[in-house]
């Protein structure tokens, strides 16, 4: 391989000939292991944002040349494209503000620009990173992809299962089955108010989630290295937020208080325990599914769901509900995303949280692995559910809870001793009633009517 020399503050270093990125880059690579978690590109992409727009600023307070913005401008563009994405190639594991991947971004832009240019025009310090600071750059990437990923991919997929549910829920209203509680048999509930639930569920965990992303809008940028400000101009906080809304199409701020913007990780927690709280619906949704397509002879098998795989290596003709399976297993993973973000969020001293990369790697894993998850639970699972309305109706007319209906005509003792009975001598309600004396057949029927108790 070819090599070129880089130099930085601490001296010389070699380069791949090829790599765009410099010598703080390399000092990074080869000081922490890099065959393990890699910088999401999400947090990538949302720093070339934040250098487009802090350009943008720049130039507009006199500090930056247009030919060095618009050079600026044009890399970063080409970042937000996928073009450059071999060129970031650090991981998680380093420094806890992230300055390495900062200093990674800025280098990459200056040498990436340099070549544009024909000359030697940018300085990842001095131009690329100006006004910056990794302690305000870093926090305000991690706000801006956590919401574009949100919005972006998360919810177009949680949208889908939605519609889907509600056509479920719709075809299915008049369908009764028997409801259960503590897994015992409970009184009867249409298919479609049972699915109504699921529908909620997401509804609501979406709804969650847009208020909580609230607390991301507010961006630390500007703030530099202790939220003080010192070296940004005058302003360049407000203008560098306002071209971040434009370029993202988000609500995005500037931070009221960039002391806490620097040192607490709270809307990153908070957001992310919305995201959790979509994760264990999820995950009721999943386990009520596969319960409910349990069998296919020796189960519940109150619905059908798709046969998508061979669901053993040994058993023929066995078809397991995988798509319930790796949304449960996504679930778990956020569960535990959401651990290791509320203790990273209670670390960090005094001016500084150091903990921001660990954050960045679970939030945008867990919003990563919501989104493909359900998106393919949706297309190959929900869109399939169908009821099985012969084995419905086999439950229904075997549930002894049917007799809840007669407690106000015979009180609830006697519909105990009816239930009771029934239970003891495998015969129906019905002949229950009638063989204690309690009701006569003709009243039974006109008390036990499954559609009126729904």
């Amino acid at each position: 391989m070819d090599y070129r020399t880089e130099r930085d503050s601490m001296g010389e270093m070699r380069v791949p000939a090829y790599a765009y990125w410099g010598a703080q880059t390399q000092r990074s690579s080869e000081n922490f292991p890099q065959d393990t978690e890699h910088m999401p590109m999400p947090i990538i992409h949302a720093l070339a944002i934040v250098k487009k727009a802090s350009a943008i600023a720049n130039a507009k307070a006199g500090r930056l040349t247009g030919k060095r913005r618009d050079i600026i401008i044009q890399v970063c563009d080409e970042i937000l494209a996928g073009k450059l994405d071999a060129h970031f190639p650090l991981v998680v594991w380093q420094t806890g503000s992230g300055t390495q991947t900062n200093m990674n971004v800025n280098e990459v832009i200056a040498n990436r620009g340099n070549e544009l240019a024909g000359e030697k025009l940018l300085h990842p310090n001095d131009h690329v990173n100006m006004s910056q600071s990794s302690n305000d750059t870093f926090p305000t990437a991690m706000h801006i992809s956590a919401v574009m990923e949100i919005t972006g991919r998360l919810f177009p997929a949680l949208d889908a299962g939605i519609s889907v549910l509600e056509r479920i829920k719709n075809d299915n209203m008049a369908v009764i089955k028997t409801g259960r509680t503590h897994l015992q048999d409970a009184v009867p509930i249409t298919f479609g108010q049972e699915v109504s639930a699921w529908q909620e569920m997401l509804v609501r965990g979406r709804e969650n989630i847009s208020q909580a992303i609230n607390a991301l809008y507010p961006l630390a940028l500007g703030g530099t290295a202790v939220g003080t400000g010192l070296n940004a101009p005058e302003g360049f906080a407000e203008e560098s937020a306002h071209e971040i809304a434009a370029l993202t199409g988000l609500p995005f701020t500037t931070s009221s208080n960039k002391f806490h913007a620097l040192t607490s990780m709270a809307a990153a927690s908070l957001t992310h325990g919305a995201l959790k709280a979509l994760a264990a619906d999820m995950m009721k949704i999943a386990n009520d599914i596969r319960w409910l397509a349990s069998g296919p002879r020796c189960g519940l098998g109150e619905i059908f769901i798709p046969e998508n795989e061979p669901g053993s290596s040994i058993m023929p003709g066995k078809v397991n509900p995988t798509q319930c399976e790796a949304l449960t297993m996504a679930a778990v993973q956020v569960m535990g995303n959401d651990a290791a973000i509320g203790f990273a969020a209670s670390q960090g001293n005094f001016e500084l949280n150091v903990f921001m990369p660990v954050i960045a790697y679970n939030f945008l894993q867990s919003v990563n692995i919501l989104a493909g998850t359900f998106s393919f639970f949706t297309r190959k699972c929900l869109e399939g559910v169908r009821p099985n309305t012969e084995r419905m109706n086999e439950y229904l007319n075997k549930s002894l809870m049917l007799v809840t209906a007669l407690n106000p005509h015979t009180g609830y003792d006697n519909a105990a001793k009816i239930a009771e009975n029934a239970h003891k001598n495998s015969i129906t309600l019905k002949e229950s009633a009638v063989s204690l004396g309690i009701l006569t057949a003709e009243e039974y029927d006109r008390y036990i009517v499954p559609a009126d108790m729904v």
